[in-house]
C-alpha cells in the first residue's frame, strides 16, 4: 500500500481515485477546488481531504492530478499552495490532465530540481473508462519513475505505456485527439449519407462495422448518433481545447494538420449550435441542422 494523494476530482479524477482507493488499497487523500466534492468523495470512499494541493502532497509517496488546462495544473504543482512545495525526495507526480507538452517538459525540469519525478500520463477512455478502471493511459518520463508509478496507476488503467521522456505522454494524446476527430468526422458524414439515401443505419453498421471501416467510435456511439442523442461522452469543448494544443504544437513543430484544423472548426460550429457540452459524435448534428 502506498500513501497516495490525487489532486482535481472532475468526472474522470472522481472514479480514478476512487479506483486508487478501493481496487489498489492505497492511503488516498484528495484535494478538490469545490471542497464540497472532496467531502462527498471521503463520504463515499474513506481516505481524507486536504483544503489545498500543498497539504494533500505532504509525505507522499504518489500523487496524481487531473485538471482541465495548463494554467489550472500549474496552480495545483508549482502555485503559492502547489505540491511542488510539499513533495518529498523520490516521490513521483503523475499528472492525467490533457495539457500541452510544454508544461509537461517545465513541470519535469521543476521537479528534477526539487529531488522528485514527474511523468505527464494523459488518458484515453472518457468516463466510462474511468469509471470502469479501464484507461489507456500515455506517460512520459523517466524509466525508473515509471517503474515505481506504474503499479500503482495500474489501479485505472487498461493499457499503460512509457512513450519518451517529458512531454511524449502529451504528444501521444495529441495524437489520439487527431485520430479521432478525423474518424468521428467520417463516421458523421456516413451515417448522414445513408440517412439520405434511405438506408437502414443499423443494417449498413452491421455489415461494415466487421470490414476495414470497423471503429471504436462506429462501435460505440452509432446507435446514439442515428437517435440524434449526444449525452454520451467526451464533451465538444473539451475536444476543442484539445484539438487546439495538438494545432499549436504543430505549429511548433511543423506538421501539417488539414483535417484536424477543419474538424475543430465544425466543432465550433456545434458549440455555435448550442452543443458545448454534447459529446464529440454530435459532428452528425451539424450535417443535420
Amino acid at each position: 500500500m502506498a500513501s497516495v494523494a490525487f489532486l482535481g476530482l472532475g468526472v474522470m479524477g472522481y472514479p480514478m481515485a476512487a479506483h486508487l482507493r478501493n481496487k489498489g488499497g492505497h492511503d488516498v487523500t484528495v484535494y478538490n477546488r469545490t471542497r464540497a466534492k472532496a467531502e462527498q468523495w471521503v463520504g463515499q470512499h474513506g481516505g481524507s481531504l486536504a483544503v489545498t494541493p500543498v497539504e494533500a502532497a505532504k509525505d507522499k509517496d504518489f500523487v496524481f492530478s487531473c485538471v482541465g488546462n495548463d494554467d489550472d495544473l500549474r496552480s495545483v504543482t508549482t502555485g503559492p499552495d502547489g505540491a511542488f512545495k510539499s513533495m518529498k525526495k523520490g516521490s513521483v507526480f503523475i499528472d492525467n490532465t490533457t495539457a500541452s507538452a510544454e508544461v509537461a517538459r517545465e513541470l519535469a525540469a521543476a521537479a528534477q530540481a526539487g529531488g522528485f519525478s514527474f511523468l505527464d500520463a494523459p488518458v484515453s477512455g472518457g468516463q466510462a473508462g474511468a469509471e470502469n478502471g479501464v484507461l489507456t493511459v500515455m506517460v512520459g518520463g523517466d524509466q525508473a519513475a515509471f517503474d515505481r508509478a506504474r503499479p500503482v496507476i495500474d489501479a485505472y488503467a487498461r493499457m499503460v505505456g512509457l512513450m519518451g521522456s517529458a512531454g511524449a505522454g502529451q504528444l501521444t494524446k495529441m495524437i489520439n485527439q487527431i485520430c479521432i476527430a478525423g474518424l468521428v468526422q467520417g463516421l458523421s458524414e456516413g451515417i448522414h449519407f445513408g440517412k439520405k439515401a434511405g438506408l437502414d443505419i443499423e443494417k449498413v453498421i452491421e455489415v461494415i462495422s466487421k470490414g476495414a471501416a470497423g471503429s471504436w467510435q462506429m462501435e460505440n456511439r452509432h446507435k446514439t448518433m442515428n437517435a440524434s442523442k449526444y449525452d454520451f461522452g467526451f464533451a465538444v469543448d473539451w475536444m476543442r481545447k484539445d484539438l487546439g494544443i495538438c494545432l499549436a504544437e504543430a505549429d511548433r513543430n511543423g506538421a501539417r494538420l488539414p483535417v484536424t484544423a477543419l474538424v475543430d472548426q465544425f466543432y465550433k460550429d456545434v458549440q455555435a449550435m448550442g452543443g458545448k457540452r454534447w459529446d464529440t459524435s454530435s459532428l452528425l448534428a451539424r450535417l443535420e441542422k
